[in-house]
């Protein structure tokens, strides 16, 4: 699994990062119908070519270059990145519910603004 989207990610879905992926792995996409429902965007691992060009386009920081450098407080949401596949209802909420479980583990980040959030993570 090359790349992680984290927990900046949550509150802002800036697709930026979709804007600029060469192979379309970023979901959802704002035309997907699990765009409204979903808490963040999610990089599928098997579409992913581990190009990076969706690491500078990110806004607020919220993606890793790989699961051994995401942050130990952004750990789970690896899995959720993993399991998340667009389409497939089951796997929309299996990874959406790490992230909920990830958001209430997490209080005391998700009360920092996204854009800071990734330089809390190192705290």
């Amino acid at each position: 699994m090359p790349f992680v989207i984290t927990d900046p990610c949550i509150g802002t879905k800036d697709s930026a990062c979709v804007d600029v992926c060469p192979v379309d792995c970023i979901h959802p996409r704002k035309d997907e119908p699990e765009f409204a429902q979903t808490t963040m965007l999610y990089i599928h691992p098997d579409e992913c070519i581990d190009c990076g060009a969706c690491v500078p386009a990110c806004p607020v920081a919220a993606i890793y270059d790989s699961p051994d450098s995401t942050p130990a407080s952004q750990k789970a949401l690896i899995e959720a990145n993993f399991v998340y596949r667009a389409g497939d209802a089951e796997a929309v909420a299996k990874a959406e519910q790490i992230v909920k479980s990830h958001e209430a583990a997490h209080a005391d980040l998700m009360a920092v603004p996204p854009a800071e959030r990734a330089a809390a993570h190192a705290k």
